[in-house]
């Protein structure tokens, strides 16, 4: 399975975006924020996602990144395939050619396991994720972790500069 920082990153941006859906964008740097992620790395993530129709975005002041569906319709599998991961173990990529242009020993193994992945991955939807308390308490000490290191920003006068505090 080729489910790299990639797949999981987009998985994170994704579910701070539903947890923060109350019909008004969210700033992707508001989620770089909270996640400790990389602006730059998230704008490439989220314009796959939106190719996707996963997200769309909304421009101008106050603008953002809302859900284009509804949590309960977007699974972990379309994200992790949104941004080019793969849900395969193979090492032929379900082509059968894995060994000089045959199936391997193991084939049908992997491939079995590869299902089974995907089958679990799209068996869990981001509004499935969102519903669990223990998640919702790291959604909310992210937000008042960063509420206050921006109040904190403030009063040294970092903000009006263009500095940021990372968490």
């Amino acid at each position: 399975m080729r489910l790299t920082t990639k797949g999981r990153y987009a998985v994170t941006a994704m579910l701070d975006l539903a947890l923060h859906d109350h019909g008004e964008p969210t700033a992707l740097a508001d989620i770089a924020d909270r996640q400790d992620l990389s602006l730059s790395y998230l704008e490439q993530l989220f314009a796959q996602l939106r190719r996707a129709g996963l997200i769309k975005s909304v421009r101008g002041p106050g603008g953002g990144y809302q859900l284009a569906k509804l949590a309960c319709d977007i699974n972990v599998a379309q994200i992790v395939i949104a941004v080019d991961e793969e849900v395969d173990i193979t090492r032929c990529a379900g082509k059968g050619n894995c060994q000089n242009g045959h199936k391997c020993l193991a084939h049908n193994l992997w491939m079995g396991l590869s299902t089974q992945i995907h089958d679990f991955l799209t068996g869990i939807s981001l509004a499935d994720l969102t519903a669990n308390p223990e998640l919702i308490g790291m959604a909310l000490t992210q937000d008042r972790n960063l509420h206050d290191a921006r109040e904190r920003d403030e009063a040294a006068g970092l903000r009006g500069a263009g500095l940021r505090h990372k968490n």
